[in-house]
């Protein structure tokens, strides 16, 4: 992979990286625990327990992204970056486009 395209993926990951950070925050806020103490009706309380379950779910996706992220910006240098770690063959560039973080190409993840 020529260095243009190293800075475009650097650059990119860099952008998605902090995105994934600021849902990461989003998420931690809204799947904080409610207060027992809070009046709520019992529908209600069931409601923000499921949305509690869903938010808490995200974030630990999220936080998953970010990892693959931040490994897939380390290995950026690496001359394997780009390559599948399965067969070897190359990563498409429009899926490391839509998915920097891949590490396997579209046939080895089926």
């Amino acid at each position: 992979m020529d260095d243009t395209y190293k800075e475009t993926f650097r650059q990119l990951i860099e952008d998605e990286i902090e995105e994934v950070r600021e849902k990461i925050a989003a998420f931690e806020e809204s799947s904080k625990a409610l207060a027992p103490d809070k009046a709520i009706g019992r529908i209600s309380r069931m409601d923000s327990f499921n949305d509690q379950g869903i938010h808490s779910a995200a974030l630990s996706a999220a936080r998953e992204k970010h990892f693959k992220l931040e490994q897939a910006l380390a290995k950026l240098d690496d001359p394997d970056f780009g390559r599948c770690v399965a067969c070897g063959g190359a990563i498409p560039l429009q899926r490391l486009l839509a998915l920097p973080e891949s590490t396997h190409c579209v046939r080895c993840t089926t």
